[in-house]
């Protein structure tokens, strides 16, 4: 069956790519898609030499190729990727086919040529995406070994001290002739390094935005007003801290603990940028709609390049282990987690400000603070306590028995439902830990409240936010003591829970 010219010429215009006929270099047949790739017409094209469409980097190619095309025997002769020319001088990369066909006439070189500038260009951006990744993981790994050199700079100090002084006291203690004085001095020192350690580890949640935030609408002229004492404290005599309250704001929705803590590291912050003095000033005020707090200070400012990454997890000026580089980090998660936004603006010489927008709530409303309950001791109530943690497990035992309660001590879920089950009495409280092996705390409590839908439920954990809240808020009717916790908070958490 022979092919039609009408049918040959179809094909031609229905063709993706570029289809050249070649006749001993010259072409003598050209397909719709070569004049739109080249930028010739047809009639322009056919009778022109290949070398118009060929650049310095594929002309050196052509000998070899023609070389094939007269010795060859029919058939095609391999693919190639080279570039090519436009007729207004731009070259492009291609992969062109070429296939000998001897006819009547001789023979003709038909080459299939396809622009594949789309092609790489996805390639390179794919290479580039890798790349990207690569260099991402790469600053990670770096961050992680800063933020890692930071903590543990800072635990070892506090351990150090810990261990030191808790030795002063068994010296002192086991000495001929103790003195108390001295010993409660020493065990003061110990409470205030676990303390430092606390703070630490809330300042890692924060930023990580993985600690449990417990929203309330506050009046945050009056937060600031209650917090002045301590930034004082914080910052030292040599630094004025000047609060500017604006008149009549809206409450906000926040966690007055985190809107204090993020107080604290913008004041830390601007007293390493003063070592020699100078002012802090506070001031609030309203923003289209939105509540201002603003934190300024007359420091040495940042240059630009460092004000850029102010914000960054793990990025700090200093030397290696004077910081973690969370203080700004962790600012940046309070506030958006609050549902807000923060922003920087700084200047070599002059300071810095950093201002905060968080949403007006709608109702002005002052919440009742929870009230310490008049006693926290025990009145004969069976409580089950749950933790993996031997020492803190004897620890919560030793301060709960101590205040009057019965206690059942389990070391996981699957021992505190056996001594559940085992008892014949009423439990009263069931205290468990969040995260434990084998069982979590909140399977525990479902099915303990099952077989005892009298006994009331508090978790105790330092890491609660992915079990016990949603979008990092603590879930309705879930109540929770914070790790580490003193003798008073867990009594005071306890008597709370069991009064309702």
């Amino acid at each position: 069956m022979e092919w039609s010219e009408e049918l040959s010429g179809g094909l031609l215009r229905a063709a993706p790519d570029a289809i050249l006929v070649l006749d001993g270099g010259r072409i003598v047949l050209a397909n719709d898609r070569a004049g739109q790739m080249y930028g010739w017409s047809i009639a322009e094209l056919v009778g022109q030499s290949v070398e118009v469409l060929v650049t310095d980097e594929s002309r050196a190619l052509l000998p070899e190729r023609e070389q094939m095309i007269t010795e060859g025997a029919a058939g095609e002769i391999g693919r190639l990727v080279t570039t090519a020319r436009r007729r207004d001088g731009t070259d492009f990369p291609v992969e062109s086919s070429t296939t000998l066909v001897d006819t009547a006439h001789g023979r003709l070189a038909v080459a299939v040529v396809r622009d594949i500038s789309e092609r790489l260009r996805a390639e390179q951006e794919q290479e580039r995406l890798r790349a990207e990744a690569h260099t991402h993981r790469s600053q990670r790994l770096e961050s992680l070994g800063q933020l890692a050199g930071g903590i543990a700079h800072d635990f070892n100090n506090m351990l150090g001290v810990i261990l030191n002084y808790a030795n002063f006291v068994i010296e002192e203690a086991e000495s001929p002739e103790p003195d108390t004085a001295m010993i409660v001095s020493d065990a003061r020192q110990v409470i205030r390094a676990g303390n430092r350690g606390t703070e630490l580890t809330h300042q890692l949640l924060a930023f990580a935005r993985r600690e449990v935030v417990r929203p309330q609408t506050i009046d945050l002229n009056a937060l600031v007003t209650e917090v002045q004492e301590l930034l004082r404290r914080t910052v030292g005599e040599h630094i004025d801290v000047i609060f500017r309250p604006g008149p009549d704001l809206p409450m906000v929705l926040c966690d007055p603990g985190q809107i204090e803590q993020m107080l604290v590291n913008l004041a830390l912050n601007a007293r390493d940028a003063m070592p020699s003095g100078g002012r802090l000033v506070i001031d609030t005020g309203l923003l289209d709609n939105r509540v201002r707090l603003r934190v300024g200070d007359s420091g040495r400012g940042m240059p630009a390049d460092v004000a850029e990454r102010a914000f960054e997890p793990f990025y700090t000026t200093k030397g290696s282990g004077e910081a973690t580089g969370l203080g700004l980090a962790t600012v940046y998660g309070i506030v958006t987690q609050a549902g807000g936004e923060v922003s920087l603006t700084s200047e070599v010489g002059v300071g810095t400000t950093i201002t905060v927008l968080l949403p007006a709530g709608s109702v002005a409303h002052h919440p009742e603070a929870a009230a310490r309950p008049a006693t926290t001791g025990g009145k004969g109530e069976t409580l089950l306590v749950a933790e993996d943690e031997d020492a803190l497990r004897h620890v919560a035992g030793r301060i709960l028995t101590g205040a009057g309660y019965r206690v059942l001590l389990a070391d996981g879920g699957a021992q505190a439902l056996e001594l559940a089950a085992r008892h014949e009495g009423k439990i009263d409280l069931l205290v468990s830990d969040v995260v434990m092996p084998g069982m979590l705390g909140k399977e525990l409590a479902e099915r303990l409240v099952v077989a005892r839908p009298s006994t009331r439920v508090l978790f105790m954990s330092g890491y609660a936010q992915p079990i016990l809240a949603s979008q990092g808020t603590l879930d309705p009717g879930v109540a929770l003591l914070e790790k580490p916790f003193t003798a008073g908070d867990l009594l005071t958490a306890v008597r709370r829970r069991l009064d309702g």
